[in-house]
């Protein structure tokens, strides 16, 4: 029932322009250390999700007063809708930064994503109305501005769900294809210092280093760019894509954006062969 209208948003190239503006100026406005703090790196997982809970909790339950009764005087409501305008805030940065490190490969997120924004904004606008009216003593107006933005709200959760379990814009992009845990031949030992193979349909990127052999998922956890392309940078790899950068040893995080670690493998040498297996 839906598919057409998602269809519709996606195929927009009306959107394009502005979506392309937008994201070229979040990323050049969004540095470190502020990147890793809105992308989640300190967390382990992407921060976005986490703090939308906290927006649409305060609002509908607002909406939900409203709707059930039990807030005559509209203070309660008032005051939840005063603290989902406090989070929007930072919601609205940590996901414009996700957004924004993916709409230059994929036109329908950009699409997508510029809509999904600005149905956000919509309710909060609504609600902002909503609490006004409060305020002001009028409830019957306080009440239908908050269920239009409740409506708002939820067309952006739609949105929302689509660019993360669709699109795939916030997962771990290796947690399908973790790699083989039985020792399994990657091909012979590369003569540079890095080299991408494939292993069992999984990309892996073997690195000699310091005299060692390091093994990491070449797909990098953040979008899914090829490690191969980027840098070594001592014991580290660069993500060319974004900067994220991982440890050759274990695939720990040292930089993001990426807030999920690399899948690293065990290496050993057999008959001029390399043969690697999942760690842990």
């Amino acid at each position: 029932m839906t598919r057409p209208l998602i269809d519709a948003v996606e195929n927009a190239e009306a959107l394009d322009a502005i979506g392309k503006a937008a994201g070229k100026q979040v990323r050049s406005a969004i540095k470190q250390p502020a990147k890793d703090l809105l992308s989640g790196t300190w967390l382990g997982h992407a921060l976005h999700p986490m703090l939308t809970d906290v927006v649409i909790g305060t609002f509908l339950s607002a909406t939900l007063l409203d709707v059930v009764g039990g807030d005559e005087d509209g203070e309660a409501g008032a005051k939840l809708i005063g603290i989902g305008m406090v989070a929007y805030l930072p919601t609205a940065l940590s996901g414009v930064n996700d957004w924004a490190d993916t709409e230059p490969v994929d036109d329908g997120i950009r699409r997508a994503g510029l809509v999904h924004a600005w149905s956000n904004a919509t309710a909060l606008a609504l609600y902002a109305l909503s609490r006004k009216a409060r305020r002001g003593g009028n409830r019957g107006r306080a009440r239908v501005l908050s269920v239009a933005g409740a409506t708002a709200l939820g067309a952006a959760g739609y949105l929302g769900g689509h660019l993360t379990f669709t699109k795939g814009v916030g997962p771990d992009q290796t947690v399908f294809d973790p790699g083989p845990d039985e020792w399994t031949e990657a091909g012979e030992v590369p003569q540079g210092r890095s080299t991408r193979v494939v292993v069992d349909d999984t990309p892996v990127l073997l690195v000699r280093a310091d005299g060692a052999l390091y093994a990491l998922h070449d797909r990098c956890s953040h979008r899914g760019c090829s490690l191969a392309d980027g840098e070594l940078d001592g014991l580290e790899v660069v993500c060319a894509c974004h900067g994220s950068r991982f440890d050759l040893r274990d695939g720990s995080v040292k930089q993001g954006p990426a807030t999920a670690p690399q899948p690293a493998f065990e290496t050993r040498e057999r008959d001029g062969k390399i043969e690697i297996r999942r760690t842990g």
